[in-house]
């Protein structure tokens, strides 16, 4: 809801292919991949590590947000988002 539009001045793609991977949200004009992670990925991080270092190698900044960080504080994240743009 917060990344659909233009709300934060620039579009985001939500489940965007990036190469091998699907990101959750990307914005093409900031080089910016946004991933929500949940409990999952705390299982997963050799597999999020190489998915980030895929990125880097494309100049494509990730930034990670926790689940419970969106629901529970999404002013910070979009403060987060807003400072990296």
């Amino acid at each position: 809801m917060f990344l659909k539009g233009k709300n934060l001045g620039v579009k985001f793609r939500r489940q965007h292919g990036i190469g091998p991977y699907i990101v959750d949200f990307y914005c093409k004009k900031k080089n910016l991949v946004i991933e929500l992670d949940g409990s999952q990925h705390l299982d997963n991080k050799e597999y999020d590590k190489e998915r980030d270092d895929y990125m880097q190698v494309l100049d494509i900044k990730v930034l990670r947000f926790w689940n419970n960080e969106v629901d529970m504080d999404i002013i910070r994240v979009l403060k987060k988002i807003k400072e990296y743009l």
